[in-house]
């Protein structure tokens, strides 16, 4: 092992071992009943020959007390194998959930480009797959040394016995090491382009799940198929290079040993002839002649194992550190209650793509005002609604809530002062109920009803079977998508925040509705600072203050009545919907 990979993959087992040191009784208990294993598997060749040489002398009473001592030791094995197993398991739970959950937690950390640029599959495959083989090299690890060092043991009994045949298996363990080497750095370097491979699949397996609807919609599935059947194949391929690689190997290592068996047979019986080994002798190191080859087993799945690992760490820690993925970044601040103030100083904002959406953009709004964006698509209005919630830093110029440079507050003085409903909420696959609590778990069914009524959902809850606890399915695809954005109206009402934002929030909406959640709304004035971005201007022009935006600035801003008569761009675009709707 080079003194790099050796260095790193100690630092890997420093951080892996943060999440398992809670279960380190688990591992001691597993290791000790590891060693009762080896000792029992070293002893129970020698009572085998024993009973081999009884047989064939006719020593019966003498076979039946070896017969007894053998099934002692086998219901010692299987008594130390069942508990070994337990801890093991419950070790590997207990470990791989602290990762998981530590994991998923430093996921929902992420920047938001940091998810705008990666795959779904980027994060998956780590999250299920990768937190499994870092759980597992603990027990792997103690496994591996507790049957290395009792084979070492079987080898130091050999040498014993007898140093030829000791230095014939010497001679044999050194060229299936040599073998098994060549084998795991051909298997690892695919190994790794597979990981990268799989992915890309998971992530485009995960599309044609979440958008096998628009699939179908849009009769494209022919052309995604195809696209899906050549990324399948490409990872198939590579999958079936690496179980050539196992095949070949595995027949040229099995070829060898088959060899090495008939060899040491024929060394074996030229030692009996010579009188230089005992027949029971011989017959003790046939018994542990597969034992000495376990040997090279064990240290090879233990190389595994280790490979494994450290591939897996290297993608799981890349996560959770932020050398590779950028995590979001707070202030320290923390304000309980905000009255809902704020104000955009200067704020200047691009995507990684470098054009510029907002160009020095100045506005404030007052503590429980109603205002709303109008401008053309593309203008940069949902930007304002991210930078508010800092789903992306400022890049120039302050936001400030309450007076307070938003980048001086923690996450919940931002995110539990704020809610925001848009275009296309995300509803989870879980029940109504369930979806209301995910912001607040210990809601009361009289707030749920109450949330529920105002934004005009509680009465088309009461139609369906189960009411509440109806399950909506992923995206909440049982739902249309005026009930959906409706359902995450009521989700925002429930956390009660001084600011709401409403993102195109009545786009899914009819006419009937929709003007019932300007009632919802209405009743709402005064009381919290409300945002609206808003196509139809009709829902806006009640609100006590209109902002234009065009082109990432402030253009125009004042009532309803009074953008009619002083600004081209809203009256155009009022009368461009009214064109629609006639």
């Amino acid at each position: 092992m080079k003194k790099e990979a050796f260095k790193e993959s100690i630092y890997n087992f420093k951080k892996a071992w943060k999440f398992a040191r809670k279960q380190k009784k688990l591992l001691i208990g597993y290791f000790i009943l590891s060693l009762g294993l080896c000792l029992i598997s070293a002893i129970a060749p020698m009572l085998d020959a024993k009973g081999l040489l009884y047989l064939t002398a006719g020593k019966w009473n003498s076979l039946f007390l070896i017969a007894a001592l053998i099934l002692i030791v086998e219901i010692t094995r299987n008594t130390c194998h069942f508990f070994s197993q337990r801890c093991s398991q419950i070790f590997f739970r207990e470990t791989l959930l602290q990762i998981q959950y530590t994991m998923a937690t430093e996921m929902l950390k992420l920047e938001t480009e940091e998810i705008d640029h990666h795959s779904t599959g980027t994060f998956i495959d780590r999250l299920t797959k990768d937190t499994g083989d870092i759980a597992n090299i603990f027990t792997q690890l103690n496994y591996s040394i507790t049957d290395i060092l009792s084979n070492i043991g079987v080898m130091a009994a050999i040498f014993i016995i007898n140093k030829w045949v000791f230095l014939y298996f010497l001679i044999g363990l050194i060229i299936l090491y040599l073998m098994n080497r060549i084998k795991m750095k051909k298997y690892f370097t695919l190994d790794k382009e597979l990981r990268k491979i799989n992915e890309r699949n998971t992530g485009l397996t995960s599309e044609l799940i979440r958008g096998m609807r628009d699939i179908k919609v849009l009769n494209a599935g022919t052309t995604f198929l195809n696209k899906l059947r050549n990324k399948l194949s490409t990872s198939n391929q590579e999958r079936y290079k690496m179980s050539g690689i196992m095949r070949r190997y595995q027949w040229l290592t099995g070829s060898f040993q088959d060899v090495l068996t008939f060899l040491f047979n024929v060394l074996g019986i030229y030692l009996v002839s010579i009188h230089n080994l005992t027949i029971s002798n011989f017959v003790i190191l046939y018994m542990y002649q597969s034992r000495v080859y376990n040997l090279l087993s064990y240290m090879t799945q233990f190389l595994e194992h280790y490979k494994n690992f450290n591939v897996s760490a290297e993608r799981v820690f890349q996560v959770l550190d932020e050398d590779v993925f950028k995590k979001e970044i707070f202030g320290e601040k923390h304000i309980g209650k905000i009255n809902g103030d704020f104000e955009f100083k200067n704020v200047s904002f691009s995507y990684a793509n470098g054009k510029p959406i907002l160009k020095n953009l100045n506005f404030s709004v007052s503590a429980n005002e109603t205002v709303s964006f109008v401008g053309k698509s593309g203008a940069g209005k949902s930007t304002i609604f991210s930078l508010l919630t800092k789903l992306y830093p400022v890049h120039k110029g302050k936001i400030l809530i309450d007076g307070h440079d938003i980048n001086t507050l923690d996450k919940d003085s931002i995110r539990d002062n704020i809610s925001i409903i848009t275009q296309n909420p995300y509803i989870f696959n879980f029940s109504i109920r369930e979806n209301l609590k995910i912001v607040k778990e210990d809601v009361t069914d009289e707030e749920m009803i109450e949330a529920c009524k105002m934004a005009c959902l509680h009465d088309f809850i009461m139609t369906l079977e189960n009411g509440y606890d109806t399950v909506v399915g992923e995206g909440g695809l049982t739902l249309s998508g005026g009930e959906r954005q409706r359902l995450a109206i009521a989700r925002a009402l429930l956390k009660k925040t001084e600011i709401i934002l409403f993102d195109e929030a009545t786009s899914a909406l009819d006419n009937k509705t929709q003007n019932s959640i300007r009632k919802a709304i209405k009743n709402m004035q005064g009381e919290y600072t409300i945002l609206m971005i808003a196509h139809r201007l009709s829902t806006v022009i009640d609100s006590d203050r209109i902002i234009v935006i065009d082109e990432g600035k402030v253009v125009e801003e004042g009532t309803h009545e009074y953008l009619l008569h002083h600004s081209n761009l809203y009256r155009d675009l009022y009368e461009q919907e009214l064109e629609e709707v006639k």
